[in-house]
């Protein structure tokens, strides 16, 4: 197990006593996805593990280990869709994805067949296990969650994904220079991801004040069809990007 000082949430810190990445949804995997499963399975998904990840060896084509290249993390994909965009206008990058829900994997794996994708792994775990047994610290040269529960009740924003705890494993994990990207279409959402960020050490905003903090949405994030819905509906959405000090 990789153990760093920043697995331990500070006592003054309301988290979940088992920190979990995800809540299991309901939903059903078409035969579409299950046939995605069984042909680009074996390639794509990467079996979890309670040991470091040889990255070159998970990203290895035709049996070569892979050569270094940036590699990027990515805390729930949903369906996919702008996974599978990113990985394709940034092919010298190598995109590590989490994601538990069957159907968004199947459908990750279908898209990355269909489009011929070769910089995607998946692991079909839960991300926190992933960060804490699998990735050693200033391995990763970046970071996404885009569009995490916002857990709107007040009473549930305690289950909340990015969280005190959780920001200081994956800034342990980052090089110097790396970055974190988080996206929300959730104002009080926005803020404390904000909030969060800010507070922590080893982090520092690429957005100036004169920005409100949140920074322009980068070029590789596109725009899915439910947050290009939302935008024509008056919706906000709200980009952060914190680089590694």
């Amino acid at each position: 197990m990789i153990s760093d000082s920043a697995n331990q949430a500070p006592a003054s810190v309301a988290f979940p006593k088992n920190i979990k990445s995800f809540v299991k949804r309901a939903g059903r995997t078409t035969t579409g996805q299950a046939k995605a499963f069984e042909v680009w399975g074996p390639q794509f998904l990467l079996t979890y593990a309670p040991e470091p990840l040889n990255i070159g060896k998970a990203f290895a084509l035709q049996g070569q280990d892979a050569a270094p290249a940036p590699v990027i993390l990515e805390i729930g994909f949903g369906m996919g869709e702008a996974t599978a965009h990113i990985a394709k206008v940034r092919p010298t990058d190598r995109f590590l994805c989490c994601e538990v829900h069957e159907p968004g994997v199947g459908a990750l794996l279908k898209r990355i067949g269909e489009q011929d994708i070769l910089n995607i792994r998946i692991l079909q775990h839960d991300a926190v296990e992933v960060i804490d047994n699998m990735l050693l610290l200033a391995s990763l040269d970046g970071v996404h969650i885009f569009f995490p529960d916002p857990w709107h009740k007040s009473r549930h924003n305690k289950r909340r994904l990015i969280q005190t705890p959780l920001i200081a494993k994956l800034a342990a994990r980052l090089k110097p220079g790396a970055y974190i990207h988080c996206a929300t279409d959730w104002e009080p959402y926005a803020v404390q991801i904000l909030e969060v960020l800010s507070a922590e050490s080893l982090l520092q905003n690429t957005a100036g004040k004169d920005q409100g903090g949140y920074a322009v949405k980068p070029d590789y994030r596109p725009l899915t069809k439910f947050e290009n819905r939302g935008l024509k509906l008056g919706h906000g959405v709200w980009d952060v990007v914190f680089k590694r000090v």
